[in-house]
């Protein structure tokens, strides 16, 4: 009996174990944890989950938080050096200086040469896996939204981005991840920023899709939940409500 009773607990401590790694404390959305415990493992994988878990709850904040972006750059940045070829490292500094460029403005942004730096680790990212959905996804935003903010011809000019290219690059995401809730979200904030009146239907099939989308992450959960209100004030035609949901998950102040 003894001896069961010992079994018993070690299989629990041992189940209570794996339950609080990094990734798994990520999943569970306890990224203020997941980050400390991925900083602690002083590997590039962790670098980047550090980086991915707060992404993650900078995406949940009410207000965006610059210093927060700041250190997922940061982190980033440190699993690049650590490992070069790790994709996740790439896409997450792209996604980190991303949210950066919205909060300080496109001028200021181009001043520190952002577009340039996010181009050069998404190519990075694809040269590695060039079948992988989150580097394409991110190119399709990248091209999408230069062409949007600086207008068709001088993006074209600048950085070879335009809208068409964006919209071949999330096709490749979706062959690749075609279930994914997050890349039909982040796609819709992409077109609805850019002209949500020319693509009705394309965001009325996104955001379908990823409001019946199986969520597998804590931050997937909350991607749903944002698409769904997005959705439900598509539906409802209060367009100047929905425009202001776009900007704001898209990270602007």
């Amino acid at each position: 009996m003894k001896l069961r009773l010992v079994a018993v607990i070690s299989a629990a401590l041992a189940s209570s174990a794996a339950a609080s790694t990094p990734r798994d404390l990520y999943v569970a959305g306890k990224f203020a944890e997941a980050e400390r415990a991925a900083l602690a493992e002083g590997t590039a994988q962790g670098y980047a989950l550090a980086a991915r878990s707060e992404l993650a709850a900078e995406t949940m904040r009410a207000e965006p938080c610059l210093e927060c972006l700041k250190r997922a750059e940061d982190f980033a940045l440190r699993a690049i050096a650590a490992d070069p070829r790790l994709v996740e490292g790439h896409i997450e500094y792209v996604i980190a200086i991303g949210f950066e460029a919205r909060l300080i403005g496109m001028i200021q942004a181009q001043f520190k040469g952002y577009a340039e730096k996010a181009k050069e680790h998404i190519d990075a990212a694809l040269a590695v896996d060039p079948g992988n959905p989150w580097a394409w996804a991110a190119l399709g935003n990248w091209n999408i939204e230069i062409a949007q903010n600086g207008g068709a011809a001088l993006a074209r000019l600048l950085y070879g981005a335009t809208l068409r290219k964006g919209l071949a690059d999330f096709s490749k995401a979706f062959s690749a991840a075609p279930d994914s809730l997050v890349l039909h979200y982040h796609y819709t904030l992409a077109l609805a920023a850019y002209d949500r009146n020319a693509f009705r239907d394309a965001i009325a099939a996104a955001l379908t899709r990823a409001a019946a989308g199986v969520p597998h992450t804590a931050y997937e959960t909350f991607a749903q939940k944002s698409a769904r209100e997005l959705l439900a004030t598509w539906k409802s035609g209060d367009m100047q409500t929905f425009d202001r949901l776009v900007r704001h998950d898209q990270g602007y102040p």
